[in-house]
């Protein structure tokens, strides 16, 4: 799978479920992605202001209280 297609479908679950906030350990088993593929594609979505780190070490979407 292309890391375009993979961007576009932890965007797409993120639109899905606004409230969504997960650990990184939790994302790469949703999406099945080692955590080096899953890192550089979370912080490619924080990297344009789509996704965003919490203070816990979470990742939820930008705009979520």
């Amino acid at each position: 799978m292309s890391f375009a297609t993979l961007v576009d479908r932890v965007r797409f679950e993120f639109m899905e479920m606004p409230g969504m906030e997960l650990t990184l350990a939790q994302a790469g088993r949703l999406w099945n992605m080692g955590a080096d593929d899953c890192r550089f594609v979370i912080d490619s979505l924080v990297d344009t202001g789509f996704l965003r780190w919490t203070t816990q070490r979470t990742i939820v979407r930008t705009g979520r209280a």
